[in-house]
């Protein structure tokens, strides 16, 4: 049960960012719903590798790059997806951003 509360408010929560954060175009919320899920397979699947293949850099950065890589994965995100638009990288890094903070708050209360 709480796997699917934690979806529907992810699910909200996209919606929500894709219509007021600049840079970022939503078309409706079965479109945040899919981004939900395109984003749960692209972190399940290409962001272990990234994570390998950028460990590198990562190092080098402080830790830094994994921010870069968050955002790749919601550009990527973007390019498979009719329904959500992203003006940039910029757009892209703080879409991931934000929304990293604000799904670890969602994971800390509801449990």
């Amino acid at each position: 049960m709480g796997f699917i509360i934690k979806f529907l408010l992810t699910a909200v929560l996209v919606y929500v960012l894709g219509n007021y954060l600049p840079g970022a175009h939503l078309a409706g919320f079965t479109d945040a719903i899919l981004l939900v899920v395109v984003l749960a397979v692209l972190n399940a699947v290409l962001k272990p590798i990234l994570k390998i293949i950028g460990f590198p850099i990562t190092i080098l950065t402080l830790g830094l790059f994994l921010l870069v890589i968050n955002a790749l994965i919601v550009g990527l995100a973007a390019y498979i997806l009719p329904g959500f638009k992203l003006d940039g990288f910029i757009a892209a890094l703080l879409f991931s951003i934000v929304l990293s903070i604000v799904t670890a708050v969602i994971d800390m209360v509801v449990d």
